[in-house]
């Protein structure tokens, strides 16, 4: 289908799952079937300075070559890197990381993408992880619209945001971010709103918002045996169409 694309979040919880296994594969065959043009991580552990996995890069090799993995790092983690990684097959022209930390909270940040679709035109893939405190997600809010991140004068294309933004209630981020955007509201897709915790998906922490020239041509939260178990959140996937117009 000319000018589409497909796109997943997850939340991957160190490729921990339910039964306390960790394991990069599982997440990969989550994934593989799925056969997205970007897929945004959250909560993946480089331990490659300790002689470890890069998880992302793990999920990578899993899911094939054609997989460039871009990561941005947080916090250590005992040693490890922690962060958010994004996974492209399509044409990576440059990337950036932000830092939404907040005050004494867990280090929280927000990585960018900027992938080509044309010879002249960009996609702007946000990946967020923002924070567990009510106060904290105020101030993320703010910054996540601020002229340095999503308004920034030099993003020229479209902009498509995902990730964990922990927010379960409408609180200003997520009151913000539908001012701004469109979204993708999981109840019209499935009974059960949420895509956590797996198992029994009660709360709307992952989210998928997209600048108004994209048009959503698809969307599913990614609920399968496998998923319910190789991490805590399930994946959501959107098929989105960028008109000619966008393009340019």
């Amino acid at each position: 289908m000319p000018g589409a694309i497909r796109l997943v979040t997850y939340n991957i919880h160190k490729c921990r799952g339910w039964d306390r296994r960790v394991s990069p594969e599982r997440i990969a065959r989550v994934l593989a079937p799925l056969d997205a043009d970007c897929i945004a991580l959250q909560e993946v552990v480089d331990a490659s300075p300790l002689g470890g996995i890069n998880q992302a890069q793990a999920i990578a090799d899993l899911l094939g070559a054609k997989y460039r993995v871009i990561f941005g790092r947080t916090r250590d983690l005992r040693g490890a890197a922690y962060g958010n990684a994004t996974l492209t097959r399509l044409p990576l022209h440059s990337s950036a990381e932000y830092n939404l930390s907040w005050k004494r909270r867990e280090p929280r940040g927000c990585l960018r993408t900027d992938l080509r679709l044309g010879k002249n035109s960009l996609l702007h893939v946000f990946n967020v992880h923002l924070g567990t405190s009510y106060l904290e997600r105020r101030a993320q809010g703010p910054l996540l619209l601020s002229d340095d991140m999503l308004n920034h004068a030099a993003l020229t294309g479209p902009r498509i945001i995902m990730g964990d933004f922990n927010e379960w209630t409408r609180g200003l981020t997520s009151k913000l971010m539908a001012r701004n955007f469109s979204k993708i509201d999981l109840s019209k897709y499935q009974r059960r709103r949420g895509s956590f915790p797996g198992p029994i998906p009660i709360l709307e922490l992952d989210h998928m918002y997209y600048d108004h020239c994209l048009e959503l041509i698809g969307f599913r939260v990614v609920r399968t045996r496998l998923s319910l178990i190789a991490s805590d959140h399930l994946p959501l996937m959107g098929d989105f169409r960028v008109s000619s117009e966008a393009r340019k």
